[in-house]
């Protein structure tokens, strides 16, 4: 979320950019998905420029942001499901707040809900055995953090800086190559998905 329209509408073109450059040089199709973010992200600020243009409200931009910042992000099916039969049948506000937009979506159990996205979206990175991903967890619950002070506060939106920040993390980790040790063909300590790393047993 940034602070105005015009802003968001650089930001997001701008992380598009670094999503298509991220998505043209990731190395293994396993990786596509990581280094895909940066273009949802972009597309997340480009749909919040549009709320912004239309002054806040109850509009398909709003919906559209509440969509991908719900059951688009989390990877927790069961989680992504409860939140888009809440989206589809209730309606999602959006309110215009000084230089930040608050957004209403009327789920049950919020602050569950609300701590079962922040796992979903953020404990994957923070566990991964990748340092580069482990970094950019670690940057997205920063950010999250200081946005949602901000927040609070109904100062200026900020979170469109920590997604090109994550972005530009995103572009690092492709270009040097997930989990690499340095030394061609073989994998690094890190070239695993999921946390504790498998082991081959015969």
């Amino acid at each position: 979320m940034c602070w105005s329209a015009t802003a968001d509408l650089a930001a997001g073109t701008v992380i598009t950019a670094v999503g298509v450059v991220c998505v043209l040089r990731v190395r293994r199709a396993r990786d596509l998905p990581v280094a895909a973010l940066p273009l949802l992200l972009g597309a997340h600020q480009l749909v919040e420029a549009a709320v912004w243009n239309a002054g806040g409200g109850c509009g398909p931009a709003s919906t559209a942001w509440a969509g991908i910042a719900l059951p688009v992000l989390p990877v927790w099916v069961a989680f992504g499901v409860l939140l888009a039969y809440c989206l589809a049948t209730r309606p999602v506000d959006a309110e215009v707040r000084g230089h930040t937009i608050g957004y209403g979506v009327a789920v049950p159990y919020a602050p569950l809900v609300l701590a079962g996205y922040l796992f979903a979206t953020l404990g994957a990175l923070l566990l991964s055995g990748d340092r580069g991903l482990r970094l950019l967890g670690a940057v997205l619950a920063a950010g999250a953090v200081v946005c949602a002070a901000l927040w609070r506060l109904e100062f200026a939106s900020t979170w469109c800086a920590f997604a090109a920040v994550a972005s530009v993390l995103v572009l690092g980790w492709v270009r040097r190559g997930p989990g690499r040790s340095g030394r061609p063909g073989r994998a690094g300590p890190g070239d695993h998905w999921f946390w504790p790393p498998r082991t081959n047993s015969r």
